[in-house]
């Protein structure tokens, strides 16, 4: 009983918060009389949301979900993947680890119209770009994790016999998993990040696209609420990871 109390707690804190926010912004707007093509009230930016047929939220919004989910997901997959050859091969680690830290060091903005001559405007480049953003903290993260096994456990595992799928699996793998999911947490807010750079420069739609377009006639309003909109995607996909988390590893364990 105490546990769900806490729970009831902490979410009428988040919500109060949440709320709290709102209502500073508009007392702001209201008692500072600020200008709405600087800042527009709450209720100018959510009144925004039943011009479909100027902004299109439903479209535009499914499609940089499938840009930040996209990238994301790509990324651990080719995040873990990697990490676990580098646990196998020591020399794999010490030659590509330090190109891949190199390459990731690149600005990826800079790449943007490389990424345009190569692969053209739409959703994989920007899925591409998502993933070139978030894809090192995840590799680092369960890179560590996979390397951090007692000896002792992995010397035991192979005096049994045990092959390297099932090391990974039984020994490395429930190991690295608290440092996984710290990474991809730390990977949900570069791959909206990318997302959305990909699509100031590379997409023809999408949430970033049209905060492009409609900073052109100072629609401020649209802006914020395309903000808002991004943001929703972003907490969407934290929210996954989180549940995902919990599933997975047991509570003592997290390590954020």
């Amino acid at each position: 009983m105490e546990n769900w109390r806490d729970k009831v707690g902490r979410w009428a804190l988040i919500i109060a918060a949440h709320v709290a926010f709102v209502l500073v912004w508009h007392l702001w707007i209201v008692l500072g009389e600020v200008e709405p093509f600087i800042m527009p009230s709450p209720l100018a930016t959510f009144a925004t949301l039943f011009n479909t047929e100027d902004y299109n939220w439903t479209h535009n919004t499914l499609i940089t979900a499938a840009s930040v989910f996209g990238g994301f997901w790509l990324a651990v997959l080719v995040g873990v993947a990697l990490a676990l050859v580098f646990s196998w091969s020591k020399f794999l680690n010490d030659a590509l680890m330090p190109l891949i830290v190199s390459l990731n060091m690149v600005p990826k903005v800079a790449l943007g119209p490389i990424f345009i001559v190569w692969f053209s405007y739409g959703l994989g480049p920007n899925i591409i770009i998502a993933f070139s953003i978030c894809f090192l903290p995840i590799l680092i993260t369960m890179a560590r994790g996979l390397s951090e096994v007692e000896p002792e456990m992995m010397d035991l595992m192979k005096v049994l016999g045990a092959s390297r799928w099932q090391i990974f699996t039984k020994i490395q793998l429930p190991n690295a998993l608290p440092y996984l999911f710290s990474g991809m947490k730390v990977a949900v807010v570069l791959a909206v990040a990318g997302a959305i750079v990909g699509e100031f420069i590379a997409s023809e739609e999408g949430l970033g696209y049209l905060m492009m377009q409609v900073q052109v006639t100072l629609d401020t309003a649209a802006m914020f609420m395309a903000v808002l909109m991004i943001t929703f995607v972003g907490v969407a996909l934290y929210a996954i990871v989180l549940l995902l988390e919990q599933l997975f590893v047991v509570r003592d364990a997290r390590l954020a």
